[in-house]
C-alpha cells in the first residue's frame, strides 16, 4: 500500500546514496537559457514586469507564464513518517524529497518538499492555505490521524487547487482497482458483496469511503479496529470512524468474517489468523496490506484457502497495492485540466483505468523483465508499477472525469492528442531500467566482478547482493573479506571469493586456456602465468567454464587494454561484429550511440551489423529505433573521400529488409533537429534519430566522452555487444551504482 519495495540494502549504502555528491535527492534547474545578460534581463528585471502585469490583470495567466501549473507541494509535519511514527518535521524531509522524486520520475510533475514544524492542525491549515498562489496542487503526506482528516477537509473547502492526502486516497484508489478486478474474477456484484475492513485509520477510512462511492451498500461493510467491530452506539470512536458504524450484535473480527466475501487489512502484521479464513465465503478476496508485514502472508493464506485472490503491499508477492501507481498520474491529469479539486469521480476513474490496464496484454518489456508473461488473472489484478502505459492511460481518465464532473477550468478538447503528449513526456528507458532491476531479482544470476580488491567494485558487489539481484563472484586475494568487513559487511564469508593463486579451478583453467592459445604462440607456462597474474584472464576463463553468467571489469585498466585481454579468452558471437554502445539518457529521450569502443574504421557490412545490433538494444529498452548513419556530409554536401562505406551500409540494410527506420549519410544536426531534417523531405526518418551510427572509432569515442563530461544527460555504458559470452568493460571512473546497473543489464540480457 505504499511505494516501498522489498529491496534490501545496508544502512551505509542508504546514507551514502543520500549524501554523496550534492546532498539530498533534488535540485532546481532553470528551464530557460541563462547564459547572457539579455537572458537574465528577460528572466528577471526588467523583463519580468511584463508577465507580472499580465497576471495581475488575469490571474489565470499564471499558469501560462510561471511553473505553477506543473508544480506540486509535498507537505508534512512528520507526525506519521512511514511506519516510524512521529519523528518530527525535519526527519520527514528525506521522505518528502523522495516523494518529489517519484512525481518527477513517473509523471514529469515538478514537486517541492515542504516540512512544517507544527502539530497544531489550525496552524498547519493556515500555512498551507497561504501557499495557494505558488502551487498547482498540494500533496499531504505522513500526517497522523485524525488531524489529517480535519486538515484535508478544511483545505479542500478553502482552496481552489487540488489537495490530496496520499496516505488515504492513494491507497484507496489502488485498493479499489484491485477490488474491481477481484470481484470480476470471482463473479461478484459490488452491491451484493460483504466486506470486512480491518483497521480504522486514515487509509482504511478512505478505502471504505471510496468503495462505498463505487456502489458498495453502507451496511455491507464492517469496520474493525483493535478493540473490535465499530457498531452503532460504541464509545471511544471518532466522527470519521463512527460514520462507518453498523447495526450488529457481532463484536470480533472472527465473527465479522463469518460469510464475508472480502477482507481488507490496513492494520498490523499477523492480525488475521489462518483459521478465520475458513469462515469466509467461497473464493474469498484477501487484501492484507499492513506494511512491512501483512496481516497474513500469501503462503499462509493460500494454504488455508487455495481458492483465494490475495494482494499485499509488498513487491515480493503478486498483486502489490502500490501508491506509485496512483498519485503521480492523478496529479498529472488534475494539473493538465487545472482542476480545482480531486473528487470521488476522479478517484473512481483512476481506479477503473488501473483495473482496465491490468486486463490488457502486458508490454513485452514488462513481461521480459519480470520473466513471465503476465496476464490477467488471480495473480495479476493490479498493473506492474513500472508499466510504461500508466502515464498515458491514468491521467487521461482523471482529466476526463474532472471535465465531466465540472471541476476542470481548462478542458482538453482532443484526448487522443493529449494521450500522445503524455506518452512523449517520459523516457521509456527509465521504466525499462527499473524493470530490469525487478527482473534481476526475479531471476538472479551469478555476476563475476574481476577486480574484487577495489573498493568501488566491492561496494557494487555489496549492493548487488543486498539488492537481491544475484550472486556476486569476486576475484581477488585473501584479504578481500577484511576489505568487505571494513565496508560494514558483517558476514564477509558469505561472499564467494576466487584467488587465482590457490583456486582449485586453476588446473582446469590452464588446460582450457592452453588448448585455446597453443597454436597462437603461447607456451603452457605462459598460460599458467596469465591465469595466476591477470584477473581479466582468470575471470574470462571462469566465465567460459560456466562458473558465472556474466562478468564486469574495467576499473583498473583502460578499455582497449582490457578488451585485448578478454579477446584472448572470448570470441565474438558467430556471425556478429562486436561493438560498444553509449546510452545518453535524458528526462524524455534516450540516444543510442555506436560503435564507441571497438571498430576503428568499420566497413559497410560492419556498419550495417552495428546498426542492426543497436536497433535491437533500443527495442529492448522500449524505443522504436530511428537510425542515422552520421557523417560530416549530409546527402553529399559537402562531397568527400570517406562516404562510400556509409552509403553502402544503407544499401546493405535495404537488401536485408530490416524492420526499423534508417537513413544516411547525415550530419548530427540534421539527424537530431526536426527543423534541419525538414530541409530534406525525401529523408526516410519520421522524426529525430535515436540511434546514431558513427563512421569511425575516433569520432565515436571522442563524441561519447565529450557528452559524458559536458552533456546534461545521464550516460550508461559503454555496453559491449556481440561477444559469445556476456562480458562488460566499465569505464575506469565508474561509480558503484553504475557498475550495478551494468551488471543488471548484462545479467538480464539487455546488453548482449
Amino acid at each position: 500500500m505504499s511505494e516501498d519495495s522489498n529491496v534490501q540494502f545496508s544502512e551505509r549504502e542508504a546514507l551514502l546514496f543520500h549524501s554523496e555528491g550534492r546532498p539530498g535527492k533534488i535540485e532546481i534547474i532553470a528551464s530557460k537559457p541563462m547564459a547572457t545578460q539579455r537572458d537574465l534581463a528577460l528572466a528577471y528585471s526588467p523583463g519580468v514586469a511584463v508577465p507580472v502585469l499580465a497576471i495581475a490583470a488575469d490571474p489565470a495567466t499564471a499558469y501560462d507564464y510561471t511553473a505553477k501549473g506543473n508544480l506540486v507541494a509535498v507537505i508534512s509535519n512528520g507526525t506519521a513518517i512511514l511506519g516510524l511514527g512521529n519523528l518530527g518535521a525535519l526527519a520527514s524531509k528525506p521522505v518528502m524529497e523522495g516523494k518529489a522524486v517519484l512525481f518527477k520520475r513517473f509523471a514529469d510533475v515538478d514537486a517541492i518538499d515542504i516540512e512544517l514544524k507544527t502539530e497544531d492542525a489550525d496552524r498547519l491549515i493556515d500555512a498551507i492555505e497561504l501557499m495557494e498562489p505558488s502551487f498547482g496542487g498540494i500533496n499531504l503526506e505522513d500526517i497522523k490521524s485524525p488531524e489529517c482528516f480535519i486538515i484535508e477537509q478544511t483545505l479542500r473547502a478553502r482552496m481552489n487547487i487540488p489537495v490530496f492526502h496520499d496516505d488515504q486516497h492513494g491507497t484507496a484508489i489502488i485498493c479499489a482497482a484491485g477490488l474491481i478486478n477481484a470481484l470480476f474474477l470471482t463473479g461478484r456484484d459490488i452491491k451484493e458483496t460483504r466486506v470486512v475492513m480491518n483497521g480504522a485509520g486514515a487509509a482504511a477510512i478512505a478505502c471504505a469511503e471510496l468503495i462505498k462511492a463505487m456502489g458498495l451498500p453502507a451496511d455491507q461493510l464492517v469496520m474493525v479496529d483493535r478493540t473490535g467491530i465499530i457498531y452503532h452506539g460504541r464509545e471511544g470512536v471518532n466522527q470519521w470512524q463512527s460514520a462507518h458504524a453498523v447495526s450488529t450484535t457481532k463484536r470480533t473480527l472472527t465473527e465479522a468474517l463469518d460469510g464475508a466475501d472480502v477482507f481488507i487489512g490496513l492494520s498490523a502484521a499477523g492480525a488475521l489468523p489462518a483459521s478465520d479464513l475458513m469462515k469466509m465465503a467461497p473464493k474469498p478476496i484477501i487484501f492484507a496490506m499492513a506494511n512491512p508485514d501483512p496481516e497474513i502472508t500469501p503462503p499462509e493464506a493460500r494454504a488455508a484457502r487455495p481458492d483465494a485472490i490475495i494482494a499485499t503491499g509488498r513487491s515480493d508477492y503478486p498483486n502489490q497495492v502500490n501508491n506509485v501507481l496512483g498519485f503521480p498520474f492523478i496529479f498529472r491529469g488534475a494539473l493538465d485540466v487545472r482542476a480545482t479539486t480531486i473528487n470521488d469521480e476522479m478517484k473512481i476513474a483512476a481506479a477503473n483505468a488501473l483495473a482496465a490496464l491490468a486486463r490488457q496484454q502486458v508490454p513485452e518489456e514488462v513481461a521480459v523483465a519480470y520473466g513471465v508473461r503476465h496476464s490477467f488473472g488471480p495473480d495479476y489484478i493490479i498493473p506492474a508499477p513500472f508499466d510504461p502505459r500508466l502515464m498515458e492511460i491514468v491521467p487521461v481518465a482523471v482529466a476526463k472525469a474532472a471535465m465531466d464532473s465540472g471541476v476542470a477550468t481548462k478542458p482538453i478538447l482532443d484526448l487522443e492528442a493529449y494521450r500522445q503528449q503524455l506518452k512523449a513526456r517520459l523516457n521509456p528507458t527509465t521504466s525499462v531500467l527499473t524493470l530490469a532491476y525487478d527482473g534481476a531479482r526475479a531471476h538472479p544470476k551469478r555476476v563475476l566482478f574481476a577486480e574484487g580488491e577495489e573498493e568501488v567494485v566491492l561496494r557494487a558487489a555489496i549492493a548487488f547482493k543486498d539488492g537481491g539481484y544475484g550472486t556476486p563472484v569476486l576475484v581477488g586475494r585473501d584479504d578481500v573479506p577484511d576489505r568487505l568487513r571494513a565496508l560494514g559487511v558483517t558476514d564477509p564469508e558469505s561472499y564467494e571469493l576466487h584467488n587465482s593463486r590457490n583456486s582449485p579451478l586453476v588446473p582446469r583453467m590452464v588446460d582450457f586456456l592452453y588448448s585455446r592459445l597453443q597454436r597462437r604462440g603461447y607456451l603452457r607456462r605462459d598460460c599458467e602465468r596469465m591465469i595466476n597474474q591477470d584477473r581479466n584472464i582468470f575471470g574470462a576463463v571462469m566465465l567460459q567454464l560456466g562458473e558465472a553468467d556474466t562478468m564486469i571489469t574495467g576499473i583498473t585498466r583502460t578499455y582497449a587494454h582490457t578488451m585485448r585481454e578478454i579477446r584472448k579468452v572470448i570470441d565474438p558471437e558467430a556471425g556478429r561484429t562486436p561493438f560498444g554502445i553509449h546510452l545518453m539518457v535524458g528526462q524524455t529521450h534516450t540516444v543510442f550511440m555506436a560503435d564507441t569502443t571497438i571498430n576503428e574504421r568499420p566497413n559497410a557490412e560492419e556498419l550495417a551489423d552495428i546498426a542492426e545490433g543497436t536497433a535491437l538494444v533500443a527495442k529492448r529498452m522500449g524505443h522504436e529505433p530511428r537510425v542515422a548513419f552520421l557523417s560530416y556530409s549530409t546527402f553529399g554536401n559537402p562531397e568527400g573521400n570517406w562516404l562510400d562505406d556509409i552509403r553502402a551500409a544503407v544499401k546493405v540494410l535495404d537488401s536485408r529488409k530490416v524492420g526499423f527506420e534508417y537513413e544516411g549519410e547525415m550530419a548530427p544536426d540534421v539527424a537530431l533537429n526536426p527543423k534541419q531534417l525538414a530541409n530534406y523531405p525525401f529523408a526516410r526518418l519520421s522524426g529525430p534519430a535515436n540511434v546514431l551510427i558513427m563512421p569511425g572509432l575516433q569520432s565515436a569515442n571522442i563524441s561519447a566522452k565529450l557528452l559524458r563530461e559536458l552533456g546534461g544527460d545521464a550516460v550508461i555504458g559503454p555496453m559491449l555487444i556481440g561477444m559469445e559470452k556476456s562480458v562488460q568493460i566499465a569505464p575506469m571512473t565508474s561509480t558503484a551504482s553504475e557498475l550495478v546497473t551494468l551488471a543488471v543489464l548484462a545479467a538480464g540480457g539487455i546488453a548482449r
